[in-house]
Formats: structure tokens, sequence, C-alpha cells
């Protein structure tokens, strides 16, 4: 049990010291992620980015994700879903472009740009709060991948065992501090898990700003 996203990133941060000689660069997932990653960014002066992949719901329940989709437009989609639920190509289409938009909007607000992180032969940490499903992280994995990164690491505080053994084929190491027999929501494995305000992520985005 964590006591809230510092909490856990402080932890997180002993785990990934031993990264300090590759020069790496961390991409935080906001809002969550970016409180979580703070403490290895600020502790070994890391360069650092945000990364926002974000999900494609289902038309009846956006809950449901049909797909993820990421910056550069690499995205994924749950064929089995799909055909079961029978969603049409333009609805398809239409998701990924409000989708792209949206993250663009983020990025804009958060940082200032919408540029796609430089990861070209570079050791990349991705950093969230916590893993569910993995789907969604999935397709920010495959945008950096195509973006020539050198190795990818995913280093979360908590998620399911078959979350991890699943994403452990699609980068070269998963770091996750707790792995519990049951899951159930990765807030459950937190005393704190209030959402993270855009004014919180504005305040440690100036801050690591002018570290650098």
């Amino acid at each position: 049990m964590f006591v809230d996203r510092k909490d856990a990133g402080e932890k997180l941060s002993i785990e990934l010291e031993k990264f300090k000689d590759d020069n790496p660069i961390v991409l935080a997932v906001p809002r969550g992620g970016i409180v979580t990653a703070y403490e290895t960014i600020k502790k070994f002066g890391f360069e650092w980015d945000l990364i926002i992949p974000r999900k494609i719901g289902s038309p009846r329940n956006k809950e449901i994700a049909i797909g993820a989709v990421s910056l550069d437009g690499t995205y994924l989609l749950n064929e089995e879903y799909i055909h079961m639920l029978n969603i049409s190509d333009e609805y398809i289409g239409k998701e990924l472009s409000n989708q792209i938009k949206e993250i663009k909007r983020r990025l804009n607000k958060y940082k200032g740009n919408e540029s796609f992180p430089d990861v070209k032969n570079r050791t990349v940490i991705i950093i969230d709060d916590g893993i569910a499903t993995g789907f969604t992280i999935q397709a920010a994995i495959k945008s950096i991948k195509k973006h020539g990164a050198k190795k990818i690491i995913l280093a979360v505080p908590v998620a399911p065992r078959d979350t991890i053994s699943l994403l452990k084929e699609f980068v070269d190491e998963v770091i996750c501090l707790f792995i519990p027999d049951e899951f159930y929501a990765v807030g459950l494995h937190y005393k704190n898990f209030e959402q993270t305000t855009d004014e919180e992520v504005f305040a440690i985005v100036r801050e690591l700003k002018r570290d650098i």
C-alpha cells in the first residue's frame, strides 16, 4: 500500500537509480504519472517529457476500450471487440482523430508544445502511477519504438500479474513495485488516490523546467 503518488514515486526512484549512466529520458503519463515520475527526474537530473496515450471507447460505453492511440497517430485496435460489437470503420476513424486532437490539446496545455519526445537511440523510461489492463500504454510503447528508441523500460508502482506478463513482451524491462495476488483497481493500492489536478501538473512542469 502506497501513501500517495509521491510516496510511490520515491520508492520507484530507488529502483531506477541503476539507469543513471544510460542518459535516459523519462516519459511521464499525465496526470498522475508526472507526480510519480517527479522524484526520479529531480533526484537524478534525468531528461524528461510527457507521453499521452488515449483510449478509444466503444460507441455505447466509452469505458470499454476498443482501441488506443498515441500522439503521432500510432494506434492499436481490439479486433475481437470491434467485430463482436459491429463497430464501423467510420466511427473508429473519427474517434482516432478526436483523441489525437485531445492529446495535442493536453500537451499544449501542459508543456506548451505538441512535439513528440526525442527518443531516437535513447533509453526511455515510461512512468505511470499504475496500470490495469495495459492496453492504452501499448499504443505509447508502439509509437516510442517507431521513433527509434534504443531501449524501453516501463516503471510503475502497481499492476496485475497478467498485465505485467503481457507488457514484458513489448518492452525491454518492466519494473513494478507491487504485483497483488488479486487486482481490482490501481487506486485501491493507495491510501490517497485523489485525481491529480491540472494545477499540480503545471506546478511540477514549471519546477522541472527551472531545473533544466
